[in-house]
């Protein structure tokens, strides 16, 4: 099969189009035919050896978590799938996505929403998940609230404001001001456009602050966060992480970090909040599998809006 490589750490030029061995399903997985798939940070993160001391040394490496596609294969154990379904759902760590086929353990896997492409269903796993649970799971949002959502524009960012929304909180979202409207259409009930204005000096005070861009700390935004107020952040920064430990055990303002868990049943409720309209896919750029370096150097801009989707030409099935 056809997948992108990486034979060593570095630069997008690693990254290598090339012919590998389709993967070998265990009893628990789906073989999964891959339409589509998409770039999160993590990818380039760890494709810069800024994770080796998880990843490891041992090459090549298959990237790539989020995964869309059809079903060709299942292993003796799976229950809840067959051949010909149409899924979406992620990767082992450190991926496998950016490959024509992909193994994919039945519990954490969906069927793809229906009224969406294989390419805005890649877009979703490992962004909405993270999303989903920073806000229910860590921050145990609830109706009402105030929730401010920084980076809202962006691919973690554009879940987080539509799921804050649907769990009935009240949000607040910064962005830059090209994508105030964007942000505006996706439900917040305010925005601060950070070229403008700090929003750790803003007068008002919110339930939870949702650092979904890693930029910020809880010593940095406790003025603006209430007194039993929680910040979360998708960067576990050594500052955020030693501010977790102290605040953990105390009624005070608390700082978490989220560790996304895929699992089946949240895709599922995710899949529902897409069909019913909820939530919608915002996609900046589609790229073909093989120009996957020019979609990694994008996304190292930080400049992108919503999620950046991977395709492959569909051709005929063969295992």
């Amino acid at each position: 099969m056809k997948a992108v490589v990486i034979r060593r750490y570095g630069a997008a030029e690693v990254l290598q189009y090339e012919d590998v061995e389709q993967p070998k399903i265990e009893p628990t997985q789906l073989l999964v035919k891959v339409r589509a798939s998409s770039v999160n940070p993590i990818d380039w993160k760890i494709r810069q050896g800024m994770l080796s001391l998880i990843t490891g040394s041992n090459f090549p490496k298959i990237l790539g978590f989020d995964v869309a596609g059809d079903v060709v294969a299942i292993g003796s154990g799976v229950t809840r799938f067959k051949a010909g379904d149409a899924i979406y759902g992620s990767t082992s760590f450190p991926g496998g996505g950016y490959a024509e086929f992909a193994a994919v353990s039945e519990n954490v896997a969906a069927l793809k929403p229906t009224n969406l492409s294989y390419e805005e269903a890649a877009a979703v796993p490992l962004a909405a998940l993270t999303a989903l649970q920073s806000l229910r799971n860590e921050g145990n949002i609830q109706t009402g609230q105030t929730v401010l959502i920084n980076g809202a524009a962006g691919g973690v960012g554009i879940f987080a404001v539509q799921i804050a929304k649907a769990l009935g909180a009240v949000v607040t979202g910064v962005s830059s001001t090209k994508n105030l409207d964007l942000v505006k259409s996706l439900g917040c009930d305010r925005v601060i456009d950070y070229t403008q204005q700090d929003f750790t000096q803003d007068i008002a005070q919110y339930d939870i602050i949702f650092d979904a861009v890693g930029k910020r700390s809880l010593s940095q935004t406790k003025r603006v966060l209430k007194p039993n107020g929680i910040y979360i952040t998708t960067l576990p920064s050594p500052e955020v992480f030693l501010e977790s430990v102290l605040t953990a055990f105390l009624p005070i303002q608390k700082a978490k970090f989220i560790l996304q868990k895929p699992n089946t049943q949240d895709l599922v409720y995710l899949k529902e909040l897409i069909e019913t309209g909820t939530i919608r896919v915002v996609i900046d750029r589609t790229y073909p599998l093989e120009e996957l370096a020019a979609a990694h150097i994008y996304s190292e801009t930080g400049r992108v809006v919503g999620k950046i989707a991977l395709v492959q030409p569909v051709v005929d099935i063969a295992i």
